[in-house]
């Protein structure tokens, strides 16, 4: 007979690099308690590595050594694990939109889940409860400048718009014009006021 821990590391090697593993998805080998002991056991070795609270990820082998998995990859995974929106801090938004120069240091990511961290390895990405307008048009390029505009904030929305109305092509300017009823006040009437004149 396998043991628990050798047919959780079975299972976790089976699936897609960044795919999160967590206790409630290995219940069919055995019950909560083991799985939780398991899990925890690996970690310590280094054959998993602890992202978050009751959320592994399998470190990924390279002839360079391991590493963990991209955090864009392991992100999305748990976005869709847990039925939550991640995306891109506005911060990030507005550096990808060429709104600012400023780099983001920390990796920051905004959801509608709770707000918390993740472990990868020694990157520490952070995860930001954020209001749903802000989520809006999630992986969409009007919902990215939503963000950026948001980071923004009021006094520098204006320019930004007008910028962004030269740089984005109409049907995503469009799309940002058609989401304004779900933006607050300043950022609609901001969005408003570049849309017609």
């Amino acid at each position: 007979m396998q043991r628990l821990s050798e047919q959780i590391l079975a299972h976790a090697e089976g699936l897609p690099e960044g795919t999160p593993v967590s206790a409630k998805s290995l219940l069919h080998l055995g019950n909560r308690a083991a799985v939780d002991q398991a899990l925890s056991r690996l970690a310590e070795r280094g054959q998993l590595i602890r992202a978050g609270r009751g959320v592994y990820l399998r470190p990924v082998t390279s002839r360079f050594g391991t590493r963990s998995p991209s955090v864009e990859q392991a992100v999305e995974a748990i976005a869709s694990q847990r039925g939550e929106v991640i995306v891109s801090s506005g911060a990030a938004a507005a550096n990808t939109l060429g709104l600012t120069t400023q780099v983001p240091v920390r990796s920051v990511y905004l959801t509608s889940g709770r707000t918390r961290k993740m472990n990868l390895g020694k990157q520490v990405v952070e995860l930001r409860h954020a209001p749903r307008w802000q989520l809006a048009l999630a992986n969409r390029p009007a919902g990215e400048a939503v963000r950026a505009l948001a980071w923004l904030g009021p006094e520098k929305a204006e320019a930004a718009l007008m910028a962004l109305k030269r740089k984005l092509p109409q049907t995503t300017f469009n799309e940002l014009v058609a989401a304004a009823p779900q933006l607050p006040t300043w950022l609609a009437r901001s969005v408003g006021k570049a849309a017609h004149g």
